[in-house]
């Protein structure tokens, strides 16, 4: 169900009721916005999609553009931006006048018809194009404060794209005591050998394994291992004989 209903002259803000319209479907999703042109489907009877759409509301925003009040149509019973206000107030809606730019002056109730006349104490907010990023913010936090159907919305409506293929939902909460990974897209072992404080070569993988032992350090040291033939092991210090061959 539309919570929110979008009221506008064609000619004197359509492109801001497009642009609200966009922003807050983004915000809050879809089937949420009523935007005539966008929300009554062909063949339906127009008249009754409307009252009915502004009915089933929970807020109206009546998109001011500067020659809004200017237009003789506002005097017409008949002219739907007209009936949709009256009938906004008629089910005690909150009616939000949307100022179109920054030339565009808050309503006077001297300048409107009497039956329309307490659109001008409703409280106004601006929305200007070349500040539109953050207008379309303030405009949704009030929304979202106003009805809490959109709040709702809106916090479905992240759960959902943060659920979407591709994107991460951790929390972790209450953890103590333990080692606690929390990761997207983890590749290679996470459960392999870990060694702390090793004292000596290490290896932990596949292929042999050659330890060197015993290790000796300091003059004259030597060390012999397997058996030995016909031959001895001799060590010596200090300066050696020069041998004959070494004259020539």
């Amino acid at each position: 169900m539309a919570e929110v209903f979008i009221n506008y002259r064609t000619d004197d803000g359509e492109q801001t009721a497009v642009a609200l319209a966009q922003g807050l479907t983004t915000r809050f999703g879809d089937g949420r916005v009523f935007r005539a042109s966008s929300s009554i489907p062909p063949g339906s009877l127009f008249d009754d999609k409307l009252l009915a759409g502004v009915r089933t509301s929970s807020v109206l925003i009546a998109v001011i553009g500067k020659h809004w009040a200017e237009s003789p149509r506002l005097h017409h019973r008949d002219d739907w931006v007209r009936r949709e206000i009256l009938e906004a107030f008629r089910c005690a809606l909150p009616v939000v006048p949307v100022l179109v730019g920054r030339g565009t002056e808050r309503l006077k109730a001297s300048a409107l018809p009497s039956a329309l006349s307490k659109l001008a104490r409703c409280h106004s907010i601006r929305f200007d194009s070349q500040n539109a990023e953050y207008d379309l913010l303030r405009i949704g936090d009030y929304l979202a404060e106003e009805v809490p159907a959109l709040e709702e919305a809106e916090r479905s409506l992240k759960a959902e794209q943060s659920l979407e293929p591709g994107s991460v939902d951790n929390s972790m909460k209450d953890v103590s005591g333990h080692n606690v990974v929390q990761a997207r897209d983890v590749t290679g072992g996470i459960g392999g050998t870990v060694i702390r404080d090793s004292q000596g070569p290490v290896n932990s993988g596949s292929g042999n394994q050659h330890h060197h032992a015993p290790q000796l350090t300091g003059d004259g040291s030597s060390y012999v291992a397997g058996d030995q033939h016909g031959g001895g092991n001799r060590n010596a210090f200090g300066i050696l004989p020069r041998h004959r061959d070494d004259e020539r």
